[in-house]
């Protein structure tokens, strides 16, 4: 994980506030019939829940087939911010506890429905807090910050390649090819219990900084370089259609989903924003 310096908080004196803009997007692309990825991102309207637990975004990308993976992955984008924003902790607790809930529920459903059996989903969360980052993490979907000009993937891919990486058994240039690069050897629901990563510290996010989440349709089409330049090159939103319409250019075999929030200061604090 990248290393940063001191947080930068909206009630620290003399800095200016930071806002954040979001975009987001989800399409079923040119190969598939239908969509087993699922997003949400939700900023709260009550302005107490928005200062002690932010904005939410999250992005889940669903397996077991065509009912089980839109299942799963819409039990994970409604029940994780259902918990996260329900719950009287600080946010990496309650991130915790609605991926503790899905995770339930997912499973639940599916032994309860023999048609569901195996079904499952990764799901990859990032609430900013007054400045900070809070992840939770399942699974092979991913999380970038984009600061300075520079890319840099937040999460490990929970997947059988990324396993034989670790044992450099494969360079990160062969699992991109390699055959078992689509399984997954952690993900919500398939299991009582989940392991979840997250980091041991919320990340203090600066004026400027991007966060990126995306599935696997998107960033195994799309390079990581591609991925810096257009969500840095526009406004978020315009960014998510940009980066989705690419994909479906180059007749991406998956779904694909895109998220990116943009840390902005209040004016002449954030150059970058500026020119974007």
């Amino acid at each position: 994980m990248l290393n940063s310096s001191s947080p930068i908080r909206p009630t620290d004196p003399h800095l200016t506030p930071l806002t954040v803009s979001t975009g987001f997007l989800t399409d079923t692309g040119p190969t598939r019939t239908s969509n087993e990825d699922s997003v949400a991102v939700v900023s709260p309207g009550e302005f107490k829940a928005l200062l002690g637990k932010g904005i939410l975004a999250l992005v889940a990308d669903g397996m077991g087939g065509h009912e089980g993976g839109e299942v799963a992955s819409s039990i994970a984008a409604s029940r994780v911010p259902e918990i996260y924003y329900g719950a009287d902790t600080n946010p990496q607790e309650a991130l915790l506890a609605g991926f503790e809930a899905a995770n339930h529920d997912i499973f639940e459903v599916a032994r309860k429905n023999g048609k569901l059996t195996g079904m499952g989903t990764t799901c990859t969360a990032v609430a900013i807090v007054n400045g900070m980052a809070y992840l939770a993490h399942a699974g092979d979907s991913r999380a970038y910050l984009l600061r300075g000009g520079q890319i840099y993937c937040m999460t490990e891919d929970h997947s059988a390649t990324m396993a034989l990486v670790k044992q450099g058994l494969l360079t990160m240039a062969q699992a991109k090819y390699h055959e078992d690069r689509n399984v997954i050897l952690r993900a919500m629901g398939t299991h009582p219990q989940l392991e979840v990563d997250k980091w041991s510290t919320p990340f203090p996010l600066r004026p400027g900084d991007r966060m990126l989440l995306c599935s696997d349709g998107l960033y195994e089409t799309i390079s990581d370089d591609e991925l810096n330049q257009i969500a840095t090159s526009h406004e978020p939103q315009e960014a998510c259609d940009e980066l989705i319409r690419l994909a479906i250019e180059r007749s991406v075999s998956d779904n694909s989903t895109v998220v990116i929030m943009h840390l902005k200061g209040g004016g002449s604090g954030d150059p970058e924003a500026e020119r974007s």
